[in-house]
C-alpha cells in the first residue's frame, strides 16, 4: 500500500510524475486542503487530476480538517475564532500537523487498505517529496521515521537525485506547467516579494491575511504580526512607494521581483 501525500508543488507533482515513469504503482493520493491555499494551488489541482486520469493512476483526494461535531473548520477560521495568527508565527508547525497531516492521517485510519496492511502486521510506505537538495530535512526527520509504527518512510527524489531543477525539468517533460508555490495566502513564511504579488494579483486573499492579523493584534505579545517580528500591515505602509511603481507594470513584468513565476 502506497500513499502520497500531495501539497499541489513542485516535488509532489515531479514525485508523482517519476513514479509513473519508473512504472512504481501508487495506491492513494491525497491532498490535504486548510481552507487558504493558494489560488493558483486550486487551479492546479484539476490539471493534475487529469494527468493521473490519462496515466492510469489514482486521482486525487482532497481530505479537511473537521472539528469535533464532524464541522468543517479551516485554518483562517480557527485563527479568527481564537484571536491568533497561524503556528508558524509563533515559531511552531501545528497549524501543519493539525491542518495537512492530521486529515490525511484520519483518513488512512478509515480506509480499509490501509488498515488491512495494519491488520497484517504490516507497514503502510508513504513517499515524501524532498528533493535531493533537502537531505537535510531527511535526515532531520529520520528519528521519527524509525518510530513510527505504522508508516514506512521514503523519499524517492533524493533516492533518484533529483533537485529542483530536475524535477522542473520532469513536469515540463511531461507537458505540465509548472506548479506555483505550495502554501497559505496568510502563511508566515511568506517572502516580500510573495506578499507583493498577492496585493497585487489577489488583493481580497491580502485584505482577509491583514483582517486576521489585526484581529490577533490585541492578543500578540512577543511576535508583532504574520511576519513575526514585524507585521504585514507595516511592511505594506513602508513598501507603498515600490508598490504604487509595480501597479505601473503587468503582472509578468514587474522590476520589483513581484511576480512569483
Amino acid at each position: 500500500m502506497i500513499v502520497i501525500s500531495y501539497g499541489g508543488g513542485v516535488n509532489s507533482t515531479a514525485l508523482l510524475i517519476g513514479l509513473h515513469s519508473r512504472g512504481i504503482p501508487v495506491d492513494l493520493i491525497l491532498f490535504a486542503d486548510t481552507g487558504g491555499e493558494q489560488p493558483g494551488t486550486y487551479a492546479y489541482l484539476p490539471i493534475m487530476d487529469q494527468w493521473l486520469l490519462d496515466h492510469g493512476m489514482p486521482q486525487i483526494t482532497v481530505v479537511e480538517y473537521n472539528d469535533r461535531n464532524g464541522d468543517r473548520l479551516t485554518l483562517e477560521q480557527e485563527c479568527l475564532r481564537s484571536g491568533t495568527l497561524p503556528a508558524l508565527a509563533y515559531g511552531y508547525k501545528k497549524c501543519s500537523l493539525k491542518h495537512k497531516a492530521g486529515p490525511q492521517d484520519k483518513f488512512c485510519n478509515n480506509h480499509p487498505p490501509c488498515r488491512e496492511v495494519w491488520a497484517r502486521g504490516e507497514k503502510v510506505v508513504k513517499y515524501i517529496g524532498y528533493d535531493a537538495g533537502e537531505e537535510r530535512r531527511r535526515d532531520h526527520a529520520l528519528v521519527y521515521d524509525l518510530q513510527d509504527t505504522k508508516y514506512r518512510k521514503e523519499y524517492p527524489l533524493i533516492d533518484w537525485g533529483w533537485e529542483r531543477e530536475d524535477c522542473l525539468a520532469a513536469i515540463r517533460d511531461a507537458g505540465l506547467p509548472p506548479p506555483g508555490k505550495s502554501s497559505c495566502f496568510f502563511c508566515p513564511a511568506m517572502k516580500h516579494r510573495e506578499i507583493r504579488t498577492l496585493y497585487h494579483q489577489h488583493r481580497d486573499l491580502f485584505d482577509r491575511a491583514i483582517a486576521l492579523e489585526n484581529n490577533a493584534l490585541p492578543n500578540l505579545t512577543s511576535v508583532k504580526g504574520l511576519g513575526r517580528s514585524w507585521s504585514w500591515t507595516d511592511f505594506v505602509e513602508a513598501d507603498k512607494n515600490q508598490m504604487a511603481l509595480c501597479s505601473l507594470f503587468p503582472e509578468t513584468d514587474m522590476p520589483c521581483g513581484c511576480y512569483d513565476g
